[in-house]
């Protein structure tokens, strides 16, 4: 195991957001702004989900790096840290996800 986290990459991500977008393709996508960033996400939840469905592991690892890679730049683009969204998840553990989703409101 490398020890390598989430957390790594959020500072990594915002280690090259401050890049120049002409050297740093998470620059370049920052700078296209939140859209840009969110329209590339969904291309690889996409990608993700074809892997998944294809049933290609080493396909869907791939991807999925790059889909986790791609979440956190568009948090970064919006301000969000990733601590606020693991809390969020952290909170929804105190319940099952059935009770969790059954208690959202419409």
């Amino acid at each position: 195991m490398s020890g390598f986290t989430l957390s790594d990459l959020e500072k990594i991500v915002a280690e090259r957001g401050r890049a120049s977008p002409e050297e740093s393709w998470t620059a370049k996508l920052l700078a296209g702004g939140p859209e840009r960033a969110a329209k590339k996400l969904g291309e690889e939840a996409v990608e993700t989900v074809i892997a998944a469905v294809q049933g290609d592991k080493q396909a869907l690892i791939a991807e999925s790096a790059d889909l986790l890679y791609h979440l956190l730049v568009v948090l970064s683009s919006r301000d969000v840290a990733l601590q606020d969204v693991l809390s969020q998840l952290e909170a929804r553990t105190a319940r099952s996800g059935l009770a969790e989703k059954a208690a959202r409101k419409p």
